[in-house]
């Protein structure tokens, strides 16, 4: 069973990552999304501990053409990855958020009720059409330690502009 929380304003500083990216369509993320442990085994090879939780990050939402996605795990310090591993930085600014327990491929309700909110509002998404500046599913919860997946819990985060 999915549910998520009433949506809120946050201000969230710059955070550093290391990422896989790649184009993905809606009916299949494993291409990028299974290789989550590679970026935590690289990460852990080299001593260096996440520093929050494991993230897609969407750059481009084309549902015709595939979406442009990352899957990243944050860290405190620069650091130069090698490889297909890339580094960035989620941008600080005003993010529209909501959070959300259930199954991932339940998500689309909590991102629907998300814009639906912002949009009442009068937000404007940091978005240049399908191409967005920051827009993000968090995993808050560790598959290890919660296999179910009705209780995982996911933060949708948005930037606006502000």
């Amino acid at each position: 069973m999915q549910k998520f929380d009433q949506p809120r304003l946050e201000k969230r500083t710059a955070q550093r990552y290391i990422a896989v990216r790649g184009t993905v369509t809606m009916g299949n993320f494993a291409p990028v999304a299974d290789r989550l442990p590679e970026v935590f085994g690289w990460l852990a090879g080299r001593g260096i501990p996440p520093a929050g939780a494991p993230f897609f990050r969407y750059l481009v939402v084309d549902m015709e053409h595939g979406l442009q996605i990352e899957a990243g795990v944050p860290v405190s310090a620069p650091t130069e990855p090698d490889g297909e591993l890339i580094a960035g930085e989620l941008p600080a600014g005003t993010y529209a958020t909501v959070d959300h327990r259930g199954r991932p491929d339940t998500l689309i309700d909590a991102t629907r009720h998300l814009f639906d909110w912002g949009t009442a509002r009068g937000l404007t998404w940091d978005n240049d059409g399908d191409r967005w500046g920051c827009r993000l599913e968090i995993y808050q919860t560790d598959p290890k330690v919660q296999p179910d997946l009705n209780q995982w819990e996911t933060t949708l985060a948005v930037r606006t502009r502000e």
